[in-house]
């Protein structure tokens, strides 16, 4: 059975798309089956150009051309949520399973930081996930 996980950001043009490449690495490394996806509440026009750069050095998949407004279709189909500072209460739709990461501090501003700081998250969530 494939699980899907949807990473939520607020612009949907940084920190969920660093999740979303990480996680699907990580998962493809480790033989787990995820599907990820992200999405934002109020979507940015374009992925962060920043990010774009990373995700090039680092040899990760770009999971999405542009950043999209996350649906209530996309909340219901998800098995896990995991918003990187969106509040609960801003969703169209209450997802079963989430998760609030607010310890990631802006690409914007830390770019390397959040970076860092999504690996150490989805290293604790993949434990976490192999376990339940």
């Amino acid at each position: 059975m494939t699980d899907t996980v949807l990473f939520l950001c607020p612009h949907g043009a940084a920190k969920s798309v660093l999740a979303t490449a990480l996680l699907q690495r990580l998962a493809e490394e480790q033989g787990l089956s995820l599907r990820t996806t992200c999405a934002g509440i109020e979507p940015d026009p374009a992925i962060a150009p920043h990010v774009r750069a990373l995700l090039a050095k680092e040899r990760l998949v770009l999971p999405l051309e542009q950043p999209q407004l996350v649906t209530a279709d996309q909340l219901a189909a998800a098995d896990y949520v995991i918003s990187l500072g969106c509040p609960f209460d801003e969703l169209p739709h209450p997802p079963a399973n989430w998760e609030l990461w607010e310890d990631v501090p802006p690409p914007s501003q830390d770019l390397q930081g959040a970076y860092t700081r999504i690996q150490q998250r989805l290293s604790e969530w993949i434990a976490n996930y192999r376990v339940s």
